[in-house]
């Protein structure tokens, strides 16, 4: 019997167009907190009080108790892992042609990957909602400690990550490029998803029936394992890590 691995190996030598779906199980392995099952981050903080856009408009002061206590502490000691770096190397190498991801933490750009997706937005990047002006992470931690909730140093207005809250609507260019890269694809590598969030979930079926094979490597069993020619149930670091080794 081949080795999984290997077997990996010879659909990424010769896969022409590779399409990476990445979850939050990629970024567990740098320490972002998951959502779901244990110790996930909203056995600790209602989702539908922070991360729903008419709770956190109405009370904007739940979401930045959460940003302080775990999203910029999580944010600010997180670095990419081999496993973002092995989809870095694949883009660089003419093999990848777009991460597609679910994440919001920037690590796969940090990586060095440049054609990011980012289907949720990115939390590294919060706007005021008034004057439309732009500010870091570290910007918006420090002025916490002036102002709670923190407004918009320049005109007072309220401050939002901007991600994709419960309420709002998937951003359309993205999820059109994210569809077209999905249709032209040879092999659809999902990342740490554990493939339940729609419209997201409906990618990987969409490669299959276009004709390319599926890759899933996902600590637990997801419910497309079936349709993938290889699932590893395993950390997406110790598979990658194998398929494009660092120099």
């Amino acid at each position: 019997m081949a080795d999984p691995r290997d077997e990996l190996q010879q659909l990424v030598s010769e896969a022409n167009r590779i399409v990476a779906f990445t979850g939050a199980g990629i970024s567990a392995e740098s320490g972002i907190p998951t959502y779901r099952g244990d110790g996930g981050v909203w056995n600790t903080y209602d989702p539908a009080r922070y991360a729903e856009i008419s709770n956190f408009l109405a009370d904007p002061g739940y979401y930045w108790s959460f940003f302080r206590e775990v999203r910029y502490p999580a944010l600010r000691d997180a670095e990419p892992n081999p496993a973002h770096h092995a989809l870095a190397r694949l883009e660089e190498q003419g093999r990848l042609s777009a991460v597609i991801t679910q994440n919001i933490d920037g690590l796969n750009q940090e990586a060095g990957s440049k054609r990011v997706l980012e289907l949720h937005g990115n939390t590294r990047r919060i706007a005021c909602m008034t004057c439309n002006e732009v500010y870091t992470l570290d910007e918006v931690h420090d002025r916490l400690d002036e102002v709670f909730p923190p407004d918009c140093p320049k005109c007072n207005g309220v401050l939002k990550p901007q991600v994709v809250f419960f309420g709002e609507s998937l951003p359309m260019q993205v999820l059109e490029d994210a569809v077209r890269e999905t249709r032209n694809c040879d092999l659809f590598i999902v990342v740490g998803s554990s493939l339940v969030v729609q419209p997201a979930a409906a990618l990987p079926p969409m490669a299959v029936q276009e004709g390319a094979k599926l890759v899933i490597i996902n600590r637990d069993p997801t419910p497309q394992d079936q349709l993938a020619h290889l699932a590893f149930h395993e950390n997406a670091s110790d598979v990658l890590g194998t398929v494009a080794p660092s120099p």
